[in-house]
Formats: C-alpha cells, structure tokens, sequence
C-alpha cells in the first residue's frame, strides 16, 4: 500500500534553481568581457519588448571590448538607450550598425559590491532549494499521516530529500566560489 513520492520532481525543481543562478551569475560583470553580460537587456524594438540576441549579435571584440551588430538600422538607436540605461554602468559608441562598448576595469570597491551580489544571488537561491525541499518533506508527512506509506518509507524518502538537499547546496556555493575568484581576478 506504500506510495513512493515524486523525487525526480524535487530534484528537477531543485536544479531550476541551480540554473537560475548560474544565469543570474552570466550577467555579473567581470573583469572581463562576455556576451552574456548583455543577455539580460531587452530592446524596445517592433513595437514590443524583445530580448537583444534577437535585434543584434553580440560577440567580444577584444579583452576590453564588447560590440553589438545591430541587423536592422532602425534598431540601433533603442539598442544604445537599452545598453545606457541599464544598471551596467556601459558607455557605448555607435559606429553605423556597429555599438562599440568599452569594458572599464573594475575598481577594488566595485569587486566588493559584485562578490555581494553574488551572495545574495546565491542565498535567494539556497532559499529555494529549501522551499523545495520542504515542499518535499509537507508531502512526505501527508502520505505518511494518510497512511499511504510507512514510518520506515517516510524516514527513507526524508533521507533522500535531505541529501538531494545537501548537495545542491554545495554545487550552489562551488558555484559562488568560483564566481567571486572570478570577480576579484585583475
């Protein structure tokens, strides 16, 4: 009469969050330039909101360069006021459908913002872990109270949860690690 709960669900909902950071992290400036600093822009171009892969090709032109090749002329000018207005603090140049967008070296203290930022990227993610996690736990409980599964099957389920749990968390902060070297390297 024993259920078995949805484990694969769990994990699938705990890896969500894992990806989500790692996207999170892509728009984090560096020391060094990468196209996915820009991913996160969206362009008011056609009448509606588009996301700037689908306006322009983004690709780094050197260590401290970034350039955008807008496909339609018309777009140039909202791809320039998106990359402005962003919280990235870029100062583009429009050469034609070319955007040229200098990366300036990160000061010591900008380092430290962006390893905060990083943190908290990471704990908003570590939280939805959990959630998951005691997501997971509420339904074990149910099942068990509802008599669809057993004391013993309920502890061992818990223990899978708990060490799904465990290493999500660590693979969230190898990630971390690895981010915040990344930030602080000159």
């Amino acid at each position: 009469m024993s259920e078995e709960p949805d484990l694969d669900d769990l994990e699938r909902r705990m890896n969500g969050a894992y990806e989500v950071l790692k996207q999170e992290f892509a728009g984090l400036r560096t020391g060094r330039p990468s196209p996915s600093l820009l991913e996160p822009l969206v362009i008011n171009a056609y009448g509606s909101d588009m996301p700037l892969n689908q306006v322009g090709t983004v690709s780094v032109a050197d260590a401290r360069m970034l350039s955008v090749q807008v496909w339609d002329k018309g777009n140039v000018a909202a791809v320039e006021k998106a990359i402005r207005q962003s919280s990235l603090g870029l100062n583009p140049a429009v050469d034609g459908q070319l955007i040229r967008i200098p990366i300036p070296e990160l000061s010591e203290e900008r380092r430290a913002e962006l390893k905060k930022v990083a943190a908290e990227y990471t704990e908003q993610a570590r939280v939805a872990v959990r959630n998951v996690r005691r997501d997971g736990m509420d339904k074990l409980k149910k099942m068990e109270k509802d008599g669809h599964m057993s004391q013993d099957d309920h502890h061992i389920y818990a223990d899978e949860i708990q060490e799904m749990t465990d290493k999500l968390i660590k693979q969230l902060d190898e990630l971390l690690e690895a981010k915040e070297k990344e930030i602080m390297q000159v």
